[in-house]
């Protein structure tokens, strides 16, 4: 028989602890020793031939493995294969004994045994300890135990050797497969090896060895280990390289890989006295495997309910909680919250026992820490509510409470991720089916509260909650859910009226029986007391006093529901009540510049508008604006994109059941629905949105279809409403395709620019505007137009157009017709300068004619002709070239209109359009430059490419309908024609030097011009405001000079003077609202002329009226940041707005500030200059002072600024001339980081002075 080895395992972990290559294997199979010196002989042939026969040894019998050369051969091999990571290896090596040989030096570096060797060496380990286990447990049933000293000395040799073995598996498993070959010999060799131990994977053996040894475990050990050291150095064994494997990351992935070592852990724990030990190990692996927190908490879990074991868990939390982590700790802190917050959620009643415990990290430095503790008041929360009643104990009540006011609490946590969490835990219980309505209230308030937060992740998670909250309300019980303020306002109302039907009025004398039973009892109980000798009831009145008793129980039943009633009512619209003030805060964030906050308050108000919140509607109205974000970003496209999503949802999409013509009146209504009640800048947002809609084809056309109808119908019954918010929507949509208004222009022509039109004038004004979208109005430079689209002055359209203008009335809304029917024309007819001047000619004649029924046709024929006449070749009109108006009227005349109430309203209007027209002919002009530039580049390049002639085109380009008609000979005479215009010199900048000259000196002053007879008839208007009291007539007069002064420099310098004083002198705010705009036009135009005088311009921004301020400090906003005027030291006024009281005004500011920071560092370059000013003004009070400094130096970011403000501003210190001015330096001082002891000595010395002085 083979020697037996004397194994000690206490001696061989305490070798294999320190270094497992100092174990001696002296009886190693021979051939083994052989390669000790010469690892070239260590291949997989020679360890197969060593393995061989030890397999069959061991399948015979388990009790082989103590025979030396077996033990000594098995050990040998593992020491072939590091146990430590690599980056432990080198200490190792370090200190390694001299006496190693060749294979076991290189075996510290790498694994040198090959992967399938050191798998089938650990097949080999699972199958005998397996079958050492199946043999003792016979024996137990046997009843057979005499050999348990020998079974215990087999089982500790085999689960010695399969912990070292399952860490060399590990330590293989983490080496990158392409390990670099020990020798040069062997490169090839070892370059193959590692090809595959890259392809093998031992999941599934390491599953099978950890069933083996719960399967050994759940023996009766304590038989075979008599004493506790010795139970415990053999289940140490199998623990050891259980926690091994759960260090490994990837491994604690595999759910069964997880799941088996969790079994190995439990068994051990439960029946092996395990539990110090792994209470240890869990808390080393909280603090140094991040990974292992969630794992670590499934343990415990699995323990406590499957294993019967919670005690573990409750020492673990008691420990926990005794341990102090630093505010700065990373590591430790991180899983411990993850871990106590996962073992709430697995397993609640468990850490409920130990929530005192607990309750201490609630105090840590560390808010992660805190984060977890809220996060298991929510478990227990949760976990609570769903203990039926009847098992429910006698603090229930009182728990709940405590827990909701932890989370509470901590909504004013000093961190914001602890502030967070609160809300989140908030949110995740609104969906327990116990409702909690009035700790739902206060979480509404708290949310409502956080939306003022500085933090946007705690303010995106209060809108949030407030959505939640909405979506899981209680009071659906009664009337559906909904929560219209206005219906559950009525709904109380109504109860507290039936209520008080119901109680007893006070004349009843129940009042009186009442106060009788105040009555002392004792004097009741006197001997003295008079019996009651009141006959007996008959039986008549006995049965009306139980009919009595029955309505009075009655009533009083349904006073106790009425009561509750209204109780439900009050708590409803309490709620809805919290839900409005929290509105507007809500509505301010869609401006945030957290794009995940926008998107939260978005969904917010799709939530409340389907639940008929009334602020919904001005928060899905304010979304609109979200269209214009910018989206260069993918957080900008989401915002975009989110917003149409939100807008299909609401406006869109029908429900299911509708048809598709059902479907398509239900879209077609909403989309009217939208213009209801819009400002202009919310249309202008719709009709981008819509126009983003309809190039994404979101709108059917049967739609379309509808809305025409609802547009062309011409029954009563329709309002004007729907009919203009179906113009005004079809008009939006042709902006992405202009063939809508294109194929319906006959349905246009008969209702807004016939007799509805006349009688509705918005719907004629939006229906020019929808005839505009025929043209591609905003074409780029050099775009090429569409000649189709253009009308001849003859067209149908373009006669109605014109027509419009004499409309006679007394209503406002004329003057946006009018814009609009000049700006159709312009955008619509061939000869738009044409038509304008026929218009001109015909208001005019209709103003200042003496009977206002005369309609002098001859004249009108006359002027036709003579008109026509001045046509050029190309059908173009000059305005300079146009015929001589009718004579100006005297200046008696001229009283007399104005003395006229109607006249004065006809000659505003006429005031209106001949300054409107004179805006588009300038426009006109730029665009006839521009055509001009265009075709001569098309034909040069087409010349270039085709013939070898050069076509150029001159000054004046024909029709194309002339050019078609033409012969090749007269073509070629054409160009050769134009060819010599442009060689005698007509190019592009003389082009321009002519249109410069018919804009500058022919327009307003050309001997035959028609615009120039105006000029000096508004001059005087102006100019006499006592002759001409009418204000309206001032005001179209201001207006109308201003845009003529925007034509020519030399009418705008001659006019300046007069246009500055009734700026500044004019009651209107409309009128100075206008003439801002105005100056602010002129600056772009002539920027030499007002650059002189934008001191004017600025005083404005201090005006009385809101209007003007606003419209001044939107002007000066455009002029400033497109770098229009030259900013001196006026800045100043602006940053007074900073604070000013009107809301809009202040964002306005802000965004001024916010976008001129990051130009050039204008703010720093302009900060003292600022400063200087706002210092200087008393008007301004020192707190409303210091918020607008410290705003603007908001903006100072660079440390190298803020030294060299400091430097500038210090030394007023000295030369400050009272207290209020030292203090202003001093303050700004402190908020500028210019870390000069310098400075911070003069800010002491200077108090001093300033208090001696004083």
């Amino acid at each position: 028989m083979a020697q037996s080895s004397d194994f000690d395992v206490n001696a061989s972990l305490k070798s294999y602890l320190e270094d497992p290559q100092s174990i001696l294997t002296p009886d190693a199979d021979p051939a083994l020793l052989d390669c000790e010196n010469d690892a070239d002989l260590f291949t997989p042939g020679l360890i197969n031939s060593v393995l061989n026969p030890i397999a069959e040894a061991i399948g015979e019998n388990p009790e082989a493995i103590l025979q030396a050369v077996n033990l000594d051969s098995l050990q040998f091999l593992c020491k072939c294969a590091p146990t430590l990571p690599p980056d432990q290896r080198p200490q190792l090596v370090s200190r390694s004994a001299v006496t190693d040989g060749d294979l076991f030096a290189l075996s510290r570096q790498t694994s040198y045994i090959p992967a399938a060797s050191l798998g089938r060496l650990l097949d080999l380990l699972i199958s005998g300890l397996g079958a050492e286990a199946e043999t003792i447990h016979h024996e137990e049933a046997d009843g057979e135990g005499e050999e348990s000293a020998h079974h215990k000395q087999v089982l500790e040799a085999f689960a010695f050797l399969l912990q070292w073995c399952i860490a060399a598996v590990e330590t293989k498993s983490a080496e990158k497969p392409s390990a670099p070959a020990a020798r040069g010999g062997k490169k090839a060799a070892k370059g193959k090896a590692a090809q595959k131990d890259g392809l093998w994977d031992s999941t599934t053996q390491l599953q099978i060895a950890m069933e083996t040894m719960a399967k050994v475990m759940k023996l009766k050990l304590a038989r075979i280990f008599v004493t506790t050291s010795e139970r415990d150095t053999f289940t140490g064994l199998f623990t050891r390289p259980v926690y091994l494997l759960l260090e490994s990351e990837t491994r604690v992935k595999s759910t069964a890989i997880r799941m088996h070592a969790f079994k190995v852990l439990c068994v051990a724990i439960k029946h092996h006295g395990h539990a110090y030990g792994a209470q240890t190990s869990i808390i080393q692996n909280l603090t140094y495997f991040e990974h292992l927190a969630e794992p670590m908490a499934e343990l415990l879990n699995i323990l406590a309910e499957q294993y019967d074991y919670a005690q573990l868990a409750e020492e673990v939390m008691k420990e926990l909680s005794n341990k102090e982590f630093a505010a700065n700790d990373t590591k430790g802190p991180k899983s411990v919250p993850t871990f106590v917050a996962r073992l709430s959620e697995l397993a609640p009643r468990v850490v409920q026992k130990q929530i005192a415990s607990l309750a201490k990290l609630l105090e840590s430095e560390n808010y992660t820490l805190r984060c977890a503790i809220i996060e298991v008041c929510g478990n227990l929360i949760g976990m609570l509510s769903k203990i039926e009643e009847g098992n429910r104990s006698e603090n229930h009540k009182g728990q709940i409470n405590a827990f909701f006011d932890v989370l509470e609490e901590r909504f004013l946590d000093v961190n914001p991720y602890c502030r967070v969490r609160a809300i989140q835990v908030f949110t995740k219980l609104c969906d327990l089916e116990t409702k909690f309505p009035k700790r739902r209230q206060a979480a509404a308030e708290l949310a409502a509260r956080s939306l003022e937060d500085k933090s946007s992740n705690v303010r995106r998670n209060a809108i949030k909650l407030l959505g939640k909250l909405i979506g899981t309300h209680p009071f659906a019980v009664m009337h559906g859910g909904l929560l219209n303020y206005t219906e559950w306002s009525a709904r109380l109302e109504a109860c507290e009226a039936e209520l008080n039907a119901l109680k007893p009025p006070a004349e009843t004398g129940l009042a009186e029986i009442e106060a009788e039973a105040t009555v002392d009892e004792h004097l009741l109980d006197d001997a003295t007391q008079v019996q009651d000798d009141r006959p007996p009831m008959t039986e008549a009145q006995q049965v009306a006093a139980f009919q009595k008793a029955q309505e009075e129980a009655a009533t009083a039943e349904a006073l106790s529901k009425l009561q509750l009633t209204r109780r439900y009512y009050f708590e409803a619209m309490k709620f809805i009540e919290i839900l409005h003030e929290a509105s507007p805060h809500i509505v301010q964030l869609l401006g945030s510049k957290n794009k995940s906050e926008i998107v939260e308050a978005m969904d917010f108000f799709v939530m409340a508008d389907a639940y008929s919140l009334e602020p919904a509607k001005i928060g899905i109205r304010r979304m609109l604006r979200l269209i214009w974000t910018k989206g260069n970003s993918d957080e900008g496209k989401g915002v975009q994109s989110h917003l149409i999503e939100s807008y299909r949802g609401l406006f869109f999409h029908a429900p299911d059941n509708f048809n598709a013509n059902d479907a398509a009146n239900y879209v077609a209504r909403n989309m009217i629905s939208l213009t209801f009640g819009a400002s202009p800048a919310e249309l202008t947002s719709l009709e981008q949105l819509l126009a983003t809609m309809m190039k994404d084809k979101a709108v059917n056309t049967l739609v379309i279809d509808k809305l025409w109808q609802v547009y062309g119908v011409q029954k009563r019954e329709i309002s004007k409403q729907q009919r203009r918010g179906a113009i005004i929507v079809l008009g939006m949509l042709a902006l992405s395709d202009p063939e809508i208004v294109v194929k319906e222009m006959e349905t246009c022509l008969r209702i807004g620019l016939g007799s509805i039109g006349r009688k509705d004038l918005l719907v004629a004004r939006y229906t020019c505007i929808a005839l505009m979208r025929m043209t591609e109005s905003k074409q780029a430079k050099g775009a090429e137009a569409k000649p189709s689209i253009r009308l001849p002055n003859d067209h149908a359209v373009i006669s109605r157009l014109g027509a419009l203008i004499e409309v006679r009335s007394e209503s406002k809304d004329w003057y946006g017709l009018a814009e609009q029917v000049v700006g159709a024309i312009y955008a619509l007819s061939k000869h738009p300068d044409v038509k304008c001047s026929e218009v001109l000619r015909r208001k005019t004649r209709a103003v200042f004619s003496a009977t206002a029924k005369q309609a002098p046709a001859k004249k009108e024929v006359a002027d036709a002709v003579v008109e026509t006449s001045q046509i050029d070749e190309d059908g173009d009109v000059e305005m300079s070239d146009l015929p001589t108006p009718p004579p100006e009227p005297t200046e008696v005349e001229e009283e007399e209109v104005a003395t006229a109430p109607e006249s004065a309203t006809g000659l505003c209007q006429l005031l209106f359009v001949v300054g409107h027209v004179a805006l588009k002919q300038i426009v006109h002009l730029e665009m006839i430059e521009q055509d001009f530039k265009r075709r001569k580049a098309l034909k040069e390049k087409a010349a270039d490419a085709a013939l070898p002639t050069k076509k150029t085109p001159g000054a004046k380009t024909p029709a194309a309908g002339r050019k078609s008609t033409m012969s090749k000979e007269e073509k070629a005479a054409q160009e050769a024609e134009e060819e010599l215009d442009l060689m005698a010199g007509t190019n592009e900048d003389d082009f321009a030097d002519a249109v410069a000259h018919i804009r500058e000196r022919e327009l307003l002053y050309g001997p035959s011009s028609l615009l120039a007879n105006f000029g000096p008839l508004v001059k005087e208007i102006c100019s006499n405001n006592t002759a001409y009291p009418s204000a309206e007539l001032q005001a179209q007069a201001a207006l109308c000079m201003a845009k003529l002064m925007c034509v020519s420099s030399e009418f705008c310098e001659a006019n300046l003077s007069l246009l500055i004083t009734i700026l500044e002198r004019s009651p209107s705010a409309t009128t100075r609202s206008n003439l801002v705009v105005a100056l602010g036009d002129m600056a772009v135009c002539f920027n030499h002329l007002i650059d002189e005088n934008t001191d004017f311009l600025y005083r404005r921004l201090s005006d009385s009226s809101l209007q003007v301020k606003r419209t001044c400090l939107m002007t000066l906003t455009f002029l400033i940041l497109a770098g229009q005027v030259k900013v001196k030291g006026q800045l100043g006024e602006m940053a007074k707005l900073v604070e000013d009281s009107d809301e809009r005004v202040r964002d306005m500011s802000r965004t001024f500030f916010a976008e001129l920071a990051g130009k050039d560092n204008a703010v720093y370059n302009h900060f003292v200059d600022m400063f200087s000013l706002l210092s200087s003004d008393e008007s301004l009070d020192e707190d409303r002072f210091r918020r607008v400094i410290k705003f603007l130096a908001s903006f100072i970011e660079k440390d190298k600024h803020a030294k060299q403000l400091a430097s500038k501003l210090a030394p007023r210190l000295a030369r400050a001339g009272n207290e209020r001015q030292w203090n202003d330096v001093a303050f700004a001082l402190g908020l500028l980081p210019h870390k000069s002891e310098e400075i911070a000595k003069m800010v002491g010395e200077g108090c001093r002075v300033v208090e001696a002085s004083a």
